[in-house]
Formats: structure tokens, C-alpha cells, sequence
């Protein structure tokens, strides 16, 4: 089975795109479910969310993420500030970068410690050392999970927000301050959204 996981981000928009992010969340879990397939966050989220991790399953995940991805618009009304006259909102949604790619992410450098779970997750939290911190060991970088019913899952997912920190850090060395894509809000290209979502429903089109 396809797994895809993409990075869903509110970019330098302001509180209203944080709250596109969590609405388009609940909006491409329905349309995957109508397409048999499963889009589900890799980490629970409450309220608005800056950025999201999702995760995609099925036959033909890469094709429902691949129509997913780029820059997204919804036209509405604020739901913070009725009066205001902006009606168009920006979000971005791109492939989140792997491991494997970033060749000076090594595992060797990579340390993984077990800690025990805490907070909402179900009767496995509390009970083992399921959550993981993984630190990479050259830059000091580290990144934390714990929301996976395993540990074996939760490395997965520790390791991957490492690569988006350090894919971060070295397009910041490498263009003398350019905001990185996943831990920096970045700039989303306006007027060339791949989707449109109208109103409070999200209709699509």
C-alpha cells in the first residue's frame, strides 16, 4: 500500500490560513474517503495549525497528493474579523522531504532516545516508553514524537521532522537567510493555486 506524507502550511499567513489548514484537514479527509483512500494527520491537531503533517494511504495516494500539491486558495469571509475586506486566503502543501534525500543526514549521526508518552493517545500512552526523541548529533538538531501507537512508528516520524529541520537549516546556510520551507514560513505564489475551496462548506471549484 502507497503511503505519501505532505506537509500542509499556513505560510506567512495570518490567523485565517492557520484555520484554512485545519478546515482542509477535515475537507481532504472526506475526499479521500470518497476515493477509498485514507488522509489523516500524522499528529493530532486542535483548534487552527500553522503547519500539518498528513498522511495518505491507498492504491492511489501519490495521485491525490500530486492534485494536492501547491498552493491552495479559499475564498470567504474571515471567521476572526467578519468586517475585514480580504476574501481570498493562501495556504501551501508540499511533499514533506525524506530522510533518504538528504545524503549529510546520516543515521549513524542520528540519536534516539525512548521516553514515556504522555497525555491523550489511549491506553498504550502512559504505560510504555513509546515516544521518541531523535538528535542529530553534528548540529544538535532534535525532534520529538509521540503520538504513534508504536515506537517503531514514532522513530519514523521523529526522523522525518529531523530531515525537515535540517533540510531548514541548510537552505538557510546555503541562501544567506532564505526562509526554509518547513520550520520558516515561506512566501506562497499567488494567482497560480492548483485548488480552489469556496465558503464555509469548502466547495470545491
Amino acid at each position: 500500500m502507497t503511503e505519501i506524507i505532505l506537509h500542509l502550511s499556513s505560510g506567512q499567513g495570518p490567523k485565517e490560513c492557520e484555520w484554512v489548514v485545519a478546515q482542509l484537514v477535515r475537507v481532504w479527509a472526506r475526499e479521500a474517503e470518497a476515493a477509498r483512500l485514507t488522509c489523516e494527520p500524522v499528529e493530532p491537531i486542535q483548534g487552527t495549525a500553522a503547519s500539518v503533517l498528513l498522511r495518505i494511504t491507498g492504491a492511489d495516494a501519490a495521485a491525490f497528493a500530486a492534485a494536492r500539491t501547491g498552493t491552495i486558495r479559499w475564498i470567504g469571509t474571515s471567521p476572526f474579523r467578519p468586517l475585514h475586506k480580504r476574501k481570498n486566503w493562501f495556504v501551501g502543501c508540499s511533499p514533506a522531504p525524506l530522510a533518504e534525500d538528504i545524503p549529510e543526514l546520516r543515521d549513524e549521526d542520528i540519536r534516539y532516545q525512548t521516553l514515556r508518552a504522555s497525555g491523550p493517545g489511549g491506553q498504550h500512552v502512559n504505560k510504555t516508553d513509546s515516544a521518541v526523541r531523535a538528535t542529530h548529533l553534528p548540529t544538535g538538531l532534535t525532534a520529538f514524537s509521540q503520538d504513534q501507537r508504536s515506537q517503531f512508528a514514532n522513530r519514523k516520524i521523529a526522523r522525518l521532522k529531523l530531515a525537515m529541520l535540517f533540510d531548514t537549516q541548510r537552505d538557510r546556510d546555503a541562501a544567506m537567510g532564505k526562509k526554509g520551507m518547513w520550520t520558516q514560513n515561506r512566501e506562497l505564489e499567488r494567482g497560480n493555486e492548483v485548488s480552489t475551496y469556496r465558503g464555509e462548506r469548502f466547495l470545491s471549484g
